[in-house]
């Protein structure tokens, strides 16, 4: 699975903390982790919250990748604007209990922590179990076990929601701002790891063009 890494803006000092601990669970289960930035405060491309949703939303719908890990001081705003992008669930992951019920509930593609909040001694430790906790079994195969055929299916009307209350991505990407969308992208692996991995060429071709 290729797992894309995407931190904000003001937790951006805490980028190889985050990477470090993401790779080395991720790495235990045979995933790989694309990091797309920020990687320090002083980056010239500066991400905030809003451009972490924009971002997840066409690694996903690229099929870059598979899986998005992202944040933000209290991990909501990041939520939130994934969440607004056509075929990208994400949940708030604060705690492992938090990352085995959204894997085995819900079974989303994306997640988002607070990296601020809590974020205290052994912050990494957490980081960690987390990660262990949302990759360690196979997604979507429910908690309680015998609520496993109604969550399976609730998913899949909450999928069909989304489709009939999203545009496709690529529509999402002409009517965004382009100044925006400019910025989200501007990151200085972003050309490097996408289009290696983007497996939609209409997203491609279009991101190129700007």
């Amino acid at each position: 699975m290729k797992i894309a890494l995407i931190v904000e803006n003001s937790q951006a000092a805490k980028s190889s903390i985050i990477h470090d601990a993401l790779s080395s669970v991720a790495g235990s289960y045979g995933h790989e982790v694309f990091h797309y930035g920020m990687y320090s405060s002083e980056d010239d491309a500066s991400l905030t919250y809003v451009m972490n949703g924009l971002l997840a939303g066409i690694l996903l719908n690229s099929k870059a990748a598979d899986f998005v890990v992202t944040g933000c001081g209290t991990g909501m705003g990041s939520m939130l604007a994934c969440n607004s992008m056509p075929g990208v669930f994400c949940g708030l992951v604060i705690d492992p209990t938090d990352a085995f019920l959204f894997s085995q509930i819900n079974a989303g593609n994306a997640i988002s922590m607070p990296y601020a909040k809590g974020f205290g001694w052994a912050a990494e430790l957490n980081l960690e179990d987390c990660y262990h906790k949302l990759f360690q079994n196979e997604p979507g195969l429910g908690y309680p076990k015998e609520r496993a055929a109604i969550m399976k299916t609730n998913r899949g009307i909450l999928s069909d929601l989304k489709s009939a209350a999203c545009h496709d991505m690529l529509t999402v990407l002409k009517n965004v701002d382009q100044d925006l969308l400019k910025s989200a992208i501007a990151g200085e692996k972003f050309e490097q790891l996408f289009y290696a991995n983007c497996q939609d060429q209409a997203i491609a071709d279009y991101l190129r063009s700007l």
